[in-house]
């Protein structure tokens, strides 16, 4: 975990820490809006291709007589997922289960990319001649703001398609406020105002939400890392600081392991929620 002599040469604490919490980015026009975070995507297209190398074969191979180790591990989580859905979505979908199932799954992929030693990944990718390399892609506000407003934009889908047009646009301007006549024209500007900032709220929610959990925790680690940043076995700081480096790390790393695992759950099931409210006539 400790950082390498050769970067604490070349500008101490603050270059590693900079160096670790900087994207690869590639700059695809004018501006500092028009840039891809290449690692991110990398990362991220990395992790789909392993969860649906798991547990697309496991569907296959799937059977009712006695299951072996994985098959019954994969079943072990699709129907606690199911099991989730069931009770909190009262609607009729077949879109929630696998919608659910992939969120936890992803998300807790891309969180568990936290734990590996901050400097493997990097120096393998510096060795490949990558300048920079971050390995946590739910520590991009990037990433998390992209799901968030894909989950957005399914919300408005499930209200328009269990509502109707015209209840989906109704309830904009009559909610929460309840009212008729008169009163229902006064109220229907602060209904709507009401409505936008609720909707607003959501996306910025979940994924600040699990942003910050997953940089605070991504910078944590790096904090951990230089406590014997450039140190050597001829230097006395690696025997002083190397033990306390040793229980801190392995402190958050089971604390994290709670971390990611929560932070997957929860974006699963505000996301089940926020679909059930959408459904749901009042």
């Amino acid at each position: 975990m400790s950082g390498s002599a050769e970067q604490a040469a070349g500008g101490g604490m603050t270059e590693y820490i900079h160096h670790h919490l900087h994207n690869l980015q590639w700059h695809v026009g004018a501006g500092p809006f028009w840039v891809i975070n290449i690692d991110t995507v990398g990362v991220s297209l990395v992790l789909m291709a392993i969860f649906l190398g798991v547990f697309i074969p496991a569907a296959r191979r799937a059977h009712a007589g006695v299951p072996g180790r994985f098959q019954a591990f994969v079943e072990m989580v699709v129907v606690g997922v199911d099991e989730l859905v069931r009770e909190t979505f009262h609607g009729s979908s077949k879109l929630i289960a696998p919608l659910a199932l992939t969120i936890f799954v992803l998300v807790f992929m891309m969180n568990f990319m936290d734990l590996l030693p901050v400097d493997l990944l990097p120096w393998l990718g510096r060795e490949a001649g990558l300048p920079y390399l971050r390995v946590v892609p739910t520590a991009d506000l990037n990433t998390t703001l992209g799901m968030a407003l894909t989950v957005f934009l399914l919300i408005q889908y499930f209200g328009l398609k269990h509502k109707g047009a015209r209840l989906f646009f109704k309830e904009m301007f009559t909610a929460p406020f309840h009212a008729h006549g008169f009163g229902a024209i006064v109220l229907a500007p602060v209904n709507f105002l009401l409505r936008l900032i609720e909707e607003a709220v959501r996306p910025v929610s979940l994924s600040l939400r699990l942003f910050g959990n997953m940089y605070a925790g991504e910078l944590i680690f790096i904090l951990i890392a230089t406590m014997t940043l450039g140190a050597s076995l001829a230097h006395a700081l690696t025997y002083v600081m190397g033990p306390v480096q040793f229980l801190s790390d392995f402190v958050w790393t089971t604390f994290h392991i709670l971390i990611i695992t929560l932070q997957a759950f929860i974006f699963m099931m505000l996301t089940i929620v926020y679909l059930s409210i959408a459904s749901e006539q009042h």
